[in-house]
């Protein structure tokens, strides 16, 4: 009879265990999305090694925003590894980077950007973003492989992933 007790239990466990794990596999295959931060070219926003998580169906109810921190699969290279990058440019703008500063069309005052990391240098451009695709950048711009250096300069609509919300480790905090 206690042989019993302890089968059932053990089942119920099981159960429990198979049920959890499945629901967590369509949580994450459809509604979250996750990353593992391996370059340092998100600092100080997103550090090093960090494991982050986005929501999928963010964009399935609204337009990628300039700053959004997205997770896509790159153009170029593997696109198995997702990455993790900063919208600066939005579909049919022209993006021109003079002394590290970003400006966007025609405008002569650069994008207020204070998630950068030090100070950004270089000349890049100008760039004409197609329809339906962005142009990232990471938010340490001179320690970041971005669209002013890829091949394949801009990530298409149906390459983004997710908008990235949480930094879960090592050390929690939300994304902005």
């Amino acid at each position: 009879m206690k042989d019993n007790k302890v089968k059932k239990e053990l089942l119920n466990l099981f159960r429990t265990i198979v049920i959890a794990v499945i629901c967590g596999v369509f949580i994450h295959s459809t509604i979250t999305t996750s990353a593992h931060v391996i370059s340092g070219s998100m600092e100080n926003t997103i550090m090093t090694n960090s494991r982050v998580m986005g929501l999928r169906v963010t964009y399935l109810v609204s337009e990628p925003e300039r700053f959004d921190v997205i997770i896509f699969r790159p153009t170029d290279g593997d696109q198995s590894i997702p990455h993790v990058k900063r919208i600066i440019g939005l579909p049919n703008e022209r993006i021109r980077i003079i002394d590290g500063r970003v400006f966007i069309n025609d405008s002569t005052i650069p994008l207020d950007e204070d998630f950068i990391k030090g100070t950004a240098q270089g000349n890049f451009g100008p760039f004409d973003i197609p329809e339906n695709s962005y142009f990232v950048m990471g938010d340490n711009r001179n320690a970041s492989s971005d669209s002013r250096h890829w091949q394949n300069r801009f990530v298409p609509r149906e390459n983004i992933i997710g908008k990235l919300y949480l930094s879960y480790f090592p050390i929690p905090h939300l994304i902005s």
